[in-house]
């Protein structure tokens, strides 16, 4: 059995262990290094979040007040064209205007759309596709339209 003196002698020698207060040291390091890296990255990303939702609703509010400043009465899809012919794998372009619509829907659906007098979304069909354009008035009318994309 080990006595009460060999204890404490070992016990000194472990607290005067230069190794155990520098791996120590370096572990806290390490940790407050790696938080300090990781709540950096997670800011950031929630920073270019908020930026592109501010980009996007700008440029909404935008479209809206020259839909307002168009003017007119009439619902109506003033244009509604697309890359005609694009390579499987490839991506292409699908743009429209619309007037005095309060919705619009485009199918298959191909990114975030809305009322827009000159709005162009990507596009990436795997098959030739053909996307129709619905515009919804105030009133509850709509009008839709088609274009057609080859994919060779």
């Amino acid at each position: 059995m080990q006595d009460d003196g060999d204890r404490s002698i070992s016990k000194r020698r472990l607290s005067k262990n230069p190794l155990l207060y520098s791996s120590l040291f370096i572990m806290l390091v390490a940790a407050y290094t790696t938080w300090v890296l990781l709540s950096r990255h997670v800011e950031s990303r929630l920073y270019q979040q908020r930026i592109e939702k501010e980009r996007a609703e700008k440029r909404r509010q935008s479209d809206q007040a020259a839909m307002e400043q168009l003017g007119g009465s009439e619902l109506a899809i003033q244009m509604l064209y697309a890359t005609p012919e694009v390579r499987r794998g490839e991506s292409g372009q699908l743009c429209f205007g619309v007037a005095n619509a309060k919705s619009v829907r485009l199918e298959p659906q191909a990114g975030q759309v809305w009322p827009s007098h000159s709005l162009c979304v990507d596009i990436n069909p795997t098959k030739t596709t053909t996307y129709t354009l619905t515009a919804t008035g105030g009133d509850g009318k709509t009008v839709s339209q088609q274009v057609t994309v080859t994919v060779r």
